[in-house]
């Protein structure tokens, strides 16, 4: 599935099953809360912190697909077209960043 039509997806399902969109700042407030889920889990299971038993059972892929979905919504609802978006980013980091990462003596 690209981007497009997952942005497609994610507003026949807000439409189907939602009253209406959340409002872009409870949408950033929400995305700031799945992130730091992802975050805590990427903390425990792959830093020096310890998991606990409650965080054991979690399942990153679902995490993550709860940041992609508030980043759909956002993009919907101020309309950007994430896919022409990223298209370009990737257009571009891959014009900056080619040599300097190839270059970056830490990576090797």
């Amino acid at each position: 599935m690209g981007i497009t039509k997952a942005q497609q997806d994610v507003d026949s399902w807000i439409k189907a099953h939602g009253v209406r969109y959340f409002n872009e700042l409870t949408n950033m407030a929400q995305l700031a809360e799945e992130v730091g889920e992802v975050a805590r889990i990427i903390a425990r299971r792959y830093g020096e912190q310890s998991e606990k038993e409650s965080d054991k059972n979690k399942d990153l892929g679902e995490e993550l697909a709860d940041v992609l979905f508030v980043v759909l919504c956002l993009a919907n609802q101020t309309g950007v077209d994430l896919q022409e978006a990223f298209d370009k980013k990737l257009e571009l980091k891959t014009k900056r960043d080619h040599d300097r990462h190839q270059k970056n003596k830490k990576l090797k």
